[in-house]
């Protein structure tokens, strides 16, 4: 079969297209035919050297995939030849709080991804797609999707909250869609006038941009009547963290998700200890709750939004234009 692996922590020359032999499913194991992946912002990191937990080389990179099934393992009984799944983004996280060895079976990154023509899948590392969904709708969930289900659901957001996100990517767009499915009102930032006119026709309430409006904090307070927002979906870091203290309510809380700014500065925690905040760490999520995002999708009607399609020949091409930067919603591979 073809499958691309990360060779050596040197960047994206190291992205090899390869021949490897056909897996076979093992007990408890499915076969899948990868249809389409797609790309996130973490992906970046592997060709330069991983992170923790996610250090495993050579890699079939990438953790969000969607596919068919073509072969069960013996001991299998939720999945059947033909059904169409998507692999979680950790195959060995069903529920609960996850141990440190199976949060380094993330997908992509302390094991093998999906970047191939054929993937195992644990039978419990997998879920039915959302019912009317394309391998490529699909194949934009498992990873930021389920990071904004997470965020959005420990956070308890109801009817009536605001919740801040920062940015265009695809976990802040999926925070978006399902916020408003939840009934929140939702401030979304940017630097480009445009995309913030996109998300207003996805649902936004209120939109800010960042470069006009440097202390996006304060705007954001200003359009809580001075409260401040209930959730801010954290997806820059360092660099936004201390406007985010800023912009949410006594007792709110900041999602902390990615650390797209950097990690140089070092933002005060004092705003938080002043305002009784809560600040929590969001890693992705396991099973249950991406089962628990795919019922919302069902219900709710809700698409994700595509920037661009890449074919599996041209996979470097989708890492390159994801360092661009200039996309709005998911990058993906058809296979």
């Amino acid at each position: 079969m073809k499958a691309y692996q990360i060779t050596s922590p040197t960047g994206l020359d190291a992205l090899q297209l390869v021949d490897l032999p056909q897996p076979e499913p093992g007990p408890g194991e499915i076969l899948v035919r990868i249809r389409a992946c797609s790309i996130n912002y973490r992906d970046l990191a592997m060709p330069r050297g991983g992170y923790p937990r996610n250090d495993k080389m050579p890699l079939i990179p990438l953790s969000d995939g969607a596919g068919d099934v073509v072969a069960v393992g013996s001991g299998v009984t939720e999945f059947v030849e033909g059904d169409k799944v998507a692999g979680c983004f950790f195959q060995d996280w069903e529920d609960g709080m996850p141990t440190e060895k199976q949060f380094r079976t993330a997908l992509g990154g302390g094991v093998d991804g999906v970047l191939a023509e054929y993937v195992i899948f644990a039978e419990r590392g997998a879920v039915k797609i959302p019912a009317g969904y394309s391998y490529e709708q699909a194949a934009s969930l498992p990873c930021a999707a389920v990071t904004a289900w997470h965020a959005l659901t420990k956070a308890e957001t109801r009817p009536g909250q605001t919740v801040l996100i920062l940015g265009t990517g695809g976990v802040s767009l999926f925070a978006l869609q399902i916020a408003k499915a939840f009934g929140a009102r939702v401030i979304a930032t940017s630097s480009s006038d445009a995309k913030l006119e996109r998300v207003r026709e996805l649902g936004a309430d209120e939109t800010i941009n960042y470069v006009k409006t440097p202390d996006w904090d304060e705007a954001a307070r200003e359009l809580t009547g001075g409260v401040g927002v209930d959730n801010v979906i954290e997806v820059g870091g360092a660099g936004t963290l201390g406007k985010s203290f800023a912009a949410t309510r006594m007792g709110g809380t900041i999602s902390l998700i990615g650390v797209l700014t950097g990690r140089a500065e070092n933002p005060s925690p004092a705003h938080v200890l002043r305002n009784l905040q809560r600040m929590q760490g969001i890693y992705v999520g396991n099973r249950r709750m991406f089962r628990e995002l795919i019922r919302c999708i069902e219900l709710n009607g809700i698409n994700p939004l595509i920037d661009e399609i890449f074919p599996f020949e041209d996979a470097r091409g989708a890492y390159e234009y994801i360092v661009q930067g200039r996309h709005m919603g998911k990058i993906v591979i058809s296979v």
